[in-house]
């Protein structure tokens, strides 16, 4: 199995930007596909961006693309999410899961690993 462990959440302006890392240590990280989620209070966990283990395929929800990048260091065991041009409406708590296949990246892969999250403010 793999642990994550998501880091960079913080409080910032509208229009700023942010890059959320998720570290991985136990299994091969190279062996995962891997995605980015949030939850914001009282909403459900909704899809961001998902990427394939070797970086060939991403993909995106509707509501970031163009404003959020996914990406990784197979050779740090890093995932990244780069955010740019925040919203108020991107807070939230932000997970990074994996999942255990070598297929495309889509948002119904079988996330089966999570981490405890990260919170992201953004003020208006």
């Amino acid at each position: 199995q793999v642990q994550l462990v998501e880091s960079g959440g913080g409080l910032v302006q509208a229009g700023g930007s942010l890059r959320l890392s998720c570290a991985a240590s136990g299994r091969t990280f190279s062996s995962y596909a891997m995605g980015w989620f949030r939850q914001a209070p009282g909403k459900e966990r909704q899809f961001l961006a998902a990427i394939s283990w070797s970086a060939y395929t991403t993909y995106y929800a509707d509501s970031v693309k163009g404003r959020f990048t996914i990406s990784r260091a197979n050779a740090k065991n890093t995932l990244y999410l780069q955010m740019n041009s925040l919203k108020p409406e991107d807070t939230a708590v932000y997970y990074c899961a994996a999942a255990d296949t070598l297929g495309a990246a889509t948002p119904t892969l079988p996330w089966r690993y999570w981490g405890q999250g990260t919170q992201v403010t953004v003020s208006s």
